[in-house]
């Protein structure tokens, strides 16, 4: 077991140490090896391609990015084997034609006389990892492996760009009371987006994280966290964030039913942290579905002071604050954004529209606006999405218009 440890903890391992390591988990029972034989022989194998076309028109930057990218994903998961299984996945991202977009690597080969499109290429272990559910109501997994909690605000995978999120360490799950999970989670280095070429591959941490959600309430589930990162490489960056979040719905008639979220969140900083880090979090956000078209009304704040704005190193920040990606770093004087979106489907198509009213919390001074807008269709395992975001610069950032067309299979 300790060698089983030594190997997972590494801040970088290999595709080969991983299997190993795994398969060593595995190896702990006294069943014979034959038995492990039939584990990995009657395991099941996975192919994902996802291609897209992103364009960047930016203001500022004269020359409009064009990114033609490829994703093949291949995985292997093991049958059980005494609780035990193993899974191991791998990347390929490939740009197609002439590279004409700032992959944002911070290499010397980046075309930084185009906007960013953060897809460079590259092949990893996007995830490696050991399995064990011997124990009752509990699932431990121990490697390389995707970790989303919640909504994915503070921590997440960042699932839309190419090349995944990862995390090294271990996760807890229990499940043994009624209604609630408990999630436990340690996590030794954070496998960014920029691939392992780029010198911002990697977040060395020792980070502890904890997720409790409660389900049994009638108008939604309940979530208490704590993330508690202390980081390495930027030690004077290290914070902790508290948070209470609450979600769910009701039924007003038989057509229509509303929907609320409400979440405040504290920071503050964490071993070696900055005294400056503090700031709170907040968002209130109200809807209603009905005929199968749903709206919500949201005020989204992250603190800022002047001086430091609320972090969210680990989020899957695309998904947050408009698709056009100006506000993944918080400003120093925060952020409030206001939006409206409205959603439904219409001969199968999901649609999707998205407006962003941005100011600043401390001054409350216009950042500007943003337009998202989202078709997708999925039949069977093949989904097609078009999807487009225009931001609108007052006093932040400059103009920006983004497209993505994207087509993606799963056997």
């Amino acid at each position: 077991m300790k060698q089983k440890t030594i190997i997972i903890f590494q801040k970088k391992v290999t595709p080969a140490l991983l299997l190993a390591s795994a398969l060593a988990g595995a190896n702990i029972s006294t069943a014979s090896a034959s038995s492990l034989t039939e584990a990995i022989s009657g395991g099941k194998a996975g192919l994902e391609l996802r291609y897209r076309f992103e364009t960047v028109e930016q203001t500022g930057i004269t020359k409009d990015a064009a990114a033609s990218t490829l994703r093949t994903r291949l995985n292997y998961v093991t049958d059980d084997y005494n609780d035990f299984s193993a899974f191991i996945e791998f990347d390929d991202i490939t740009a197609f034609g002439d590279i004409k977009y700032n992959d944002a690597t911070g290499l010397a080969t980046a075309q930084t006389n185009y906007p960013v499109v953060a897809d460079p290429e590259g092949t990893e272990v996007n995830q490696a990892k050991l399995i064990y559910k011997g124990l009752e109501d509990t699932a431990v997994t121990l490697g390389r492996q995707r970790v989303i909690f919640d909504n994915a605000r503070f921590v997440g995978n960042v699932g839309w760009r190419q090349n995944e999120q990862t995390y090294d360490g271990f996760t807890v799950a229990n499940t043994s009371l009624a209604d609630t999970s408990i999630v436990y989670g340690y996590v030794t280095n954070v496998n960014r987006i920029f691939g392992e070429a780029s010198p911002k591959a990697n977040i060395d941490t020792n980070t502890h994280l904890v997720n409790v959600a409660y389900s049994g309430l009638n108008a939604g589930k309940l979530t208490g966290y704590g993330y508690f990162l202390d980081l390495i490489d930027t030690p004077a960056a290290s914070n902790s964030t508290l948070g209470l979040r609450f979600a769910g719905g009701t039924d007003v008639s038989e057509a229509v039913k509303a929907l609320y979220t409400v979440e405040f969140a504290t920071q503050s900083d964490y071993k070696d942290g900055a005294s400056t880090i503090n700031a709170d979090y907040s968002l209130i956000e109200v809807g209603a579905a009905a005929s199968g078209i749903t709206v919500k009304l949201a005020v989204e704040t992250l603190g800022g002071d002047g001086t430091y704005g609320f972090s969210t190193p680990l989020a899957t920040t695309h998904a947050f604050n408009g698709w056009a990606d100006k506000f993944l770093a918080t400003p120093a004087n925060g952020l409030v954004d206001t939006y409206v979106s409205v959603a439904g489907k219409v001969s199968g198509i999901k649609l999707v529209g998205v407006y962003h009213d941005y100011a600043s919390d401390t001054d409350g001074a216009d950042y500007g606006t943003e337009l998202n807008l989202l078709a997708a269709k999925k039949i069977g395992s093949y989904t097609m999405l078009a999807k487009y975001a225009s931001y609108s610069a007052d006093t932040f950032a400059t103009d920006t218009d983004k497209l993505w067309l994207m087509g993606e299979a799963k056997f």
